[in-house]
């Protein structure tokens, strides 16, 4: 099984993308907690595309979502034309400092990689790629 839904990348896609993703993790039988780990992964990464991947102009993201086996899973990959940005080089955030004492942003990408079971970025052909995969079982 493989779907894809291309959409505007901004936020107010977000509710969207997240109904297509979940219509998929239903038919995959995907549990409420995994699903809802997923979720919260989707949300994070479609808002960093819808925020920053196109600063001057509107552009679009292709969200495909692919069954994968051994062990049973999900992977879910993100595709977009905007500025070149890999996540995944982001440093952890200082998660033992306190909310005041802790620099801003990457706590998103870093609630992904630590909820997922694999992180991948790529940058093909003039696409950002990034995928997640999640075991179901």
């Amino acid at each position: 099984m493989m779907t894809h839904l291309t959409i505007e990348a901004s936020v107010k896609s977000i509710d969207s993308v997240t109904d297509f993703v979940n219509e998929q993790l239903d038919s995959l039988g995907c549990s409420m907690k995994i699903q809802m780990q997923i979720d919260i992964a989707v949300d994070e990464i479609f808002s960093n595309i819808a925020n920053y991947a196109y600063p001057e102009i509107n552009g679009n993201a292709e969200i495909i979502v692919d069954s994968v086996n051994n062990p049973r899973g999900v992977r879910i990959t993100f595709r977009d034309q905007g500025m070149k940005f890999n996540p995944l080089t982001l440093p952890d955030p200082d998660v033992t400092a306190s909310a005041e004492n802790r620099s801003a942003g990457g706590l998103g990408i870093f609630i992904v990689r630590n909820s997922m079971d694999r992180t991948e970025y790529k940058y093909e052909d003039g696409f950002n790629v990034f995928s997640i995969t999640k075991n179901l079982d």
